[in-house]
């Protein structure tokens, strides 16, 4: 069967998408809105901290996540209708490249039928796949999605991160890093096989462009042994090696997992690090994940002679584990007191059981966690949240 106009025009536009810079394709948008009698369609990137989307063309108004209707698609990952004066609605859609939310399309009209929506579904699908190939190769998406001036550290570190989620249909991992524009030694990483989640999260003595630095060659070398098939303790190893030849005076923590698709086992390595915590039915099961301390990774360890000792536990379908740095625990409430262990579970509790997708209770956790604090953190807060969902995420 021939295609249709519509189908064409799509083909078109991604044709000419991906020959356009980053900054060119709200007008070829406009082109598909023109030929499809939609008056137009609007894109919007989340920004750095997903408190805001932020238009990719200038004029149109910057939208607030939690209160906007289009924050509603960005949140809640699908359609949202908003009706507007003189008779017009627009329709939103979340933008979403595999399982990362990189922001929301709004297409405006006097009426959207099921085929007009259909093609502005395959065009926020187009328009996905773009922006995440044309991002590591220009500096205008960045531009758009950062409010501030970034330190050197927090520069050089997220040269180096994966997307803030990856996930398939068994398994999602999705993490957040804080103070945005300042972190000096917290990364995280997580990859897919098509049989593994590979997790890790990692935090580096001091908060300078050393630490950045102790980090950075810290997952190079965890990406190195990874990608070469190495187990869990061969992969430690290889992280060990390269901080006492290249970085002998600095040191980090770190947990390394690996979580079976298929049966739920979950297989870490903790390295002087916080452990895990695991949640079930919306509660923290305290200690679940806890095992005897291992040294952190460099010179400590090397000193220690250490064998690393790799832990398992059985996940039940929709268990979350998350993964944090002690920025978070270590962070102060207003009245001065340290947020501790306890406040951070009851956070957690509440950022869990409204319910929402891992992404989304990540990110309501981060921002409650801030909205606590009346002065900048004093450390990096990192956070990394995982789900065995066999049946398909939540």
């Amino acid at each position: 069967m021939a295609p249709g106009p519509g189908e064409l025009l799509l083909e078109q536009l991604l044709t000419a998408a991906h020959a356009a810079t980053p900054m060119e394709l709200p007008a070829l948008v406009q082109r598909f809105a023109d030929a499809t009698s939609l008056d137009r369609i609007d894109v919007y990137l989340v920004d750095l901290q997903q408190r805001c989307l932020v238009p990719l063309s200038d004029g149109p108004a910057t939208l607030d996540v939690n209160t906007s209707v289009a924050g509603s698609a960005y949140r809640a990952h699908d359609l949202r209708v908003e009706e507007l004066p003189q008779g017009r609605i627009t329709v939103w859609l979340p933008l979403i490249d595999g399982a990362e939310r990189l922001g929301v399309i709004g297409a405006t009209a006097s009426v959207i039928d099921g085929v007009l929506l259909r093609r502005c579904r395959m065009l926020a699908s187009i328009l996905a796949m773009v922006i995440t190939s044309k991002r590591a190769s220009s500096d205008s998406f960045a531009r758009r999605t950062r409010s501030q001036v970034m330190q050197l550290p927090a520069e050089m570190l997220r040269a180096f991160l994966p997307p803030r989620t990856v996930g398939n249909s068994r398994a999602i991992s999705t993490a957040v890093l804080e103070p945005a524009y300042n972190i000096g030694g917290d990364v995280f990483d997580h990859s897919l096989t098509s049989s593994t989640l590979h997790v890790a999260i990692l935090d580096a003595m001091g908060h300078n462009l050393a630490s950045g630095l102790t980090t950075s060659v810290a997952m190079a070398g965890c990406r190195n042994a990874r990608r070469a098939g190495a187990e869990l303790p061969e992969l430690v190893d290889n992280i060990q090696r390269a901080l006492a030849e290249w970085l002998p005076e600095q040191f980090c923590t770190g947990v390394f997992a690996q979580l079976d698709l298929a049966g739920g086992v979950l297989r870490w390595c903790n390295c002087g690090h916080p452990p895990p915590l695991l949640i079930r039915d919306h509660r923290v099961l305290a200690g679940a994940l806890e095992r005897s301390a291992q040294p952190p990774l460099g010179t400590p360890g090397l000193l220690a002679g250490s064998v690393w000792q790799v832990h398992e536990e059985h996940l039940k379908p929709g268990d979350r584990v998350l993964m944090y740095t002690d920025g978070v625990t270590e962070a102060r409430t207003g009245s001065g007191a340290e947020f501790g262990l306890e406040r951070f579970t009851d956070t957690i509790i509440r950022a869990t059981a409204a319910g929402e997708s891992a992404p989304e209770a990540l990110r309501q956790l981060i921002h409650s966690l801030l909205d606590r604090q009346e002065k900048p953190l004093r450390d990096d807060a990192t956070l990394l949240l995982m789900e065995w969902c066999p049946s398909g995420p939540r």
